[in-house]
């Protein structure tokens, strides 16, 4: 029965990560799943599963072409008129709510937009320990004690002994009998990343494209936390000035005003240098806007930064566009012209709308930065 069960559970799991696969574009452009997530876990709203099974119609009606009737009269009792019908006892039509982890939720994301595995980068003279149990010892602490090991030597001691009774099937272990987990060290380097979200906060920006933002970023997220054992995060809003703020502010601040993107930019590598050396982190830079800014001069100094002092030591620099009524959308012809759209470490993207999310995030993560 255990096996049995075990089985349709796994039949389940696949049914609904099938589900989930077909479905996911609607779930990232609806935000249904940020709503419901939860420390590792997300609730996903599915429609009902049902397991194909034969169902017996009633012993009273006839079988196929039994019964009165005659050519050209109507086939079964037609659709009930309102009021007529009478209270039932069949079930309704519900959805099925799962629980699904964000790994579960990364490897799908994977699958479905055939995500490449980041090529980690890191000072290799940096290293953590890692343990990994390798064999078993006749010495060791107790606290490496082997509980089923031991149990079986005592046990065979026993039988060949002669000292086992079926019928009191009592085992204490002697200090022969015990049995240990060996274990080796293992130095490995550190794979350390940190994710630098900056955006466009000024009059443009309404709440539709902070939506749309926040969309994409948590499935950033949800894939590069799958790729590093540390990731961290910090968050840059800006118009004319720039700062750092939290993620529940990053995502709810509404200013007024022009905007001076380079000021982001600025802050951005300054935490950098002051918390990030390029040599033991993987960085991560996103930027989005609607694509206006103050001035040529402010753009030519943004090429600037970004070529000269941000590029050379992150991994990725990704810019989205999200359209906006009001944006002129002219920063990202003039990224494409600086750098041309064969640049190693910058890669952007134009978000129209929440459709063109997985768009984005495909062009985004796709080079396996």
């Amino acid at each position: 029965m255990p096996m049995r069960m075990e089985s349709d559970l796994n039949r389940f799991r696949k049914i609904v990560r099938g589900k989930v696969k077909k479905e996911l574009r609607r779930f990232i452009s609806s935000g249904d799943l940020i709503g419901r997530q939860g420390k590792k876990l997300v609730t996903i709203p599915l429609p009902r599963i049902d397991i194909p099974h034969f169902q017996f119609g009633s012993n009273q009606q006839g079988g196929v072409g039994q019964g009165e009737g005659e050519v050209g009269d109507q086939v079964g009792q037609g659709e009930p008129q309102p009021g007529e019908g009478k209270a039932g006892d069949g079930e309704g039509q519900h959805s099925l709510e799962v629980d699904v982890t964000l790994q579960e939720l990364a490897e799908i994301l994977g699958e479905e937009l055939e995500l490449p595995n980041i090529e980690n980068k890191g000072k290799k003279n940096i290293e953590d320990r890692q343990y990994k149990y390798t064999g078993i010892l006749k010495q060791g602490p107790e606290s490496l004690r082997h509980f089923k090991r031991t149990y079986k030597e005592a046990l065979k001691r026993a039988i060949s002994t002669g000292t086992y009774d079926p019928n009191n099937p009592v085992i204490i272990p002697i200090k022969e009998d015990k049995r240990y987990r060996s274990y080796k060290v293992y130095n490995l380097p550190v794979t350390n990343a940190v994710i630098l979200y900056m955006m466009d906060v000024s009059g443009s920006m309404g709440d539709e494209q902070k939506e749309v933002v926040r969309l994409t970023s948590f499935w950033l997220d949800t894939w590069l936390s799958t790729q590093y054992g540390g990731l961290e995060r910090r968050y840059i809003i800006h118009d004319a000035t720039a700062r750092e703020v939290d993620q529940n502010t990053f995502y709810k601040t509404k200013e007024s005003g022009g905007t001076l993107i380079s000021s982001a930019y600025r802050l951005a590598l300054k935490i950098i240098e002051e918390n990030y050396p390029a040599s033991e982190w993987n960085i991560y830079l996103f930027h989005f806007s609607d694509g206006d800014n103050w001035s040529g001069n402010d753009t030519a100094e943004c090429m600037k930064l970004l070529d000269q002092q941000l590029l050379p030591g992150s991994n990725l620099f990704c810019y989205g566009q999200v359209e906006s009524r009001y944006g002129s959308g002219q920063f990202l012809r003039d990224l494409q012209k600086f750098f041309g759209e064969n640049s190693n470490k910058i890669t952007t993207a134009q978000i129209k709308d929440r459709d063109s999310i997985v768009d984005a995030i495909k062009t985004f993560l796709g080079k396996g930065k």
